[in-house]
């Protein structure tokens, strides 16, 4: 991940801007040579924040398994027949 100062930031948000929405790669923003943040273009954040979502939905549906709360294949297939169309 490329390193960037924060005053880099501030003289060439512009630039720095462009290159994100080019290569699509994180940059580490650091402010007095630690790390301060990381800058991502929209459509990785988009991206990132998709996968976060899925992998919490398949976290809960495992702690719904491992606590018992499941219900049988006709079970469920008669449930979400009610929303066919």
């Amino acid at each position: 991940m490329k390193l960037v100062p924060v005053t880099e930031v501030k003289r060439r948000a512009t630039e720095v801007i462009a290159g994100l929405k080019k290569s699509h790669a994180a940059v580490m923003v650091t402010e007095n040579g630690r790390e301060a943040a990381v800058m991502v273009d929209v459509e990785t954040w988009n991206r990132l924040q998709r996968r976060l979502q899925i992998l919490d939905l398949v976290a809960k549906g495992v702690a719904d398994l491992r606590a018992g709360r499941v219900i049988s294949q006709e079970d469920a297939k008669a449930r979400l027949a009610r929303f066919a169309l």
